[in-house]
């Protein structure tokens, strides 16, 4: 017996267009806009004063937490609890590619932060609040991610995906808020924050620019990684129909 999901994803591969078909415009766009951002950062935007070139991490480091943490994982999350509630495959193909391209975003930011760690504070880790609860929401996304491979039956694979990925989102506003709730190495946030960016207006129009190139990459990766689920699907519907 055909299950209601796996109709879905048949009609949606009838209605939609090879995952392969054609140049994907928005990804070279990105790539480009990310490539652009990197060489205005190194080489067309003044140093900081006090910490010197290596701030200029900044812009890769930041600009990937506002993807990963506070548009990639609320993503997640949404889609999850809007999952349990209509039953949609796509959200759950949704909530999966969310998870999958947060994670990477994440691991930028987790790789680029003890670099510059290195740098500010002589070593290339602390046990510090930010840098705890982030590591932490990485396992909790990985664990997302491992749990969907470990379940076969498509219908409990998403149903139990979405109770884990319905938490996702919770740590964030707790992981903005540790430079304030606790004594922390971390530098307090200088753009993201209720009163105005504490930056110059050179570095405050690169970090804009960054976040613009790293926000398309987002999406371009958003929308590849959902294509691919799609296609996956329809052929697994396919070939157990």
């Amino acid at each position: 017996m055909t299950s209601v999901s796996s109709v879905d994803i048949r009609q949606e591969r009838a209605d939609s267009p090879p995952a392969s078909s054609g140049f994907d415009w928005l990804m070279a766009i990105a790539i480009v806009a990310c490539i652009g951002a990197v060489v205005r950062a190194f080489y067309f935007t003044p140093a900081d004063a006090m910490l010197g070139a290596v701030q200029k991490i900044f812009y890769v480091h930041v600009s990937a937490a506002i993807m990963g943490l506070y548009i990639g994982c609320p993503l997640l999350a949404i889609c999850s609890l809007m999952y349990l509630w209509v039953k949609d495959a796509r959200l759950d193909r949704l909530a999966e590619s969310s998870a999958e391209v947060a994670l990477v975003f994440m691991s930028v930011v987790l790789t680029t932060g003890p670099i510059w760690a290195r740098s500010s504070w002589g070593t290339w880790w602390v046990w510090e609040p930010r840098l705890t609860s982030t590591l932490f929401l990485w396992f909790m996304v990985l664990s997302y991610l491992v749990l969907r491979g470990a379940v076969e039956q498509p219908e409990a694979r998403a149903r139990l995906s979405a109770v884990v990925g319905s938490l996702a989102a919770a740590l964030v506003p707790f992981i903005h808020l540790t430079v304030y709730l606790f004594r922390s190495q971390h530098p307090s946030p200088i753009v993201i924050k209720p009163s105005a960016p504490s930056m110059p207006s050179d570095m405050l129009s690169t970090f804009g620019l960054s976040g613009i190139a790293y926000g398309l990459l987002f999406f371009a990766m958003l929308r590849l990684r959902f294509r691919y689920a799609t296609a996956r699907d329809a052929r697994a519907a396919l070939e157990h129909g």
